[in-house]
């Protein structure tokens, strides 16, 4: 069975002005239905048809690099658009707890996310993730992905420069800024922490 793109659980025009229409039109529907065109090329090879999208990124790390980025690139990219929201969520008091301790504040998580990102050398990835009852900012680079890492990602901002450069040029501080002023998704992240496992991509 081939997987599918997911739909974006919110309008091109949800994200604006922080990510534009033409941007999530471009990201999602052009940079995401590639990467599950590929994987879906590669999967039929490798003996893998019908596996889940996440035994696929398992079975492929370290062994079949093509298969892996395709693969891990399409699941990052699901957890991203279910990671951002047209107006920011709320926390569960467990999450909330859980960042008070970690963090001191909700502001400072969003400063060391975008500190992070900034900072981040060329392509990848920024994390909020839990492992072991503990809140961490973690990178992955270019198309890794934490989803067979053993750790519960809760949210994911995609520094990629196709993930802000019509609207924000180079300047990923100021993308960086704008998404996490009020456009991250907090049920989301809440939700996650909750199952205590690693999301599981639905298409």
């Amino acid at each position: 069975m081939a997987f599918k793109l997911i739909d974006l659980p919110y309008e091109n025009t949800a994200l604006e002005p922080a990510v534009s229409a033409e941007t999530l039109g471009f990201h999602h529907g052009k940079h995401h239905q590639t990467y599950i065109d590929k994987t879906n090329a590669l999967v039929e090879g490798a003996d893998l048809d019908g596996k889940p999208l996440e035994d696929v990124i398992k079975a492929a790390r370290g062994s079949n690099q093509a298969l892996f980025n395709n693969a891990a690139q399409s699941w990052n990219h699901g957890f991203y658009w279910h990671s951002m929201c047209a107006s920011e969520t709320s926390a569960s008091d467990e999450l909330a707890s859980m960042i008070k301790d970690a963090f001191g504040s909700a502001d400072e998580v969003k400063k060391q996310l975008r500190e992070r990102g900034a900072g981040h050398f060329a392509s990848g990835w920024v994390w909020l993730a839990e492992r072991g009852g503990t809140l961490s900012i973690e990178e992955t680079h270019d198309g890794d992905t934490l989803a067979d890492q053993g750790i519960n990602p809760l949210l994911t901002i995609d520094v990629w420069e196709h993930a802000y450069y019509l609207d924000h040029q180079n300047a990923r501080p100021k993308y960086l800024e704008a998404v996490t002023k009020d456009k991250l998704n907090w049920a989301f992240a809440s939700e996650n922490l909750a199952r205590g496992t690693a999301w599981k991509y639905p298409g």
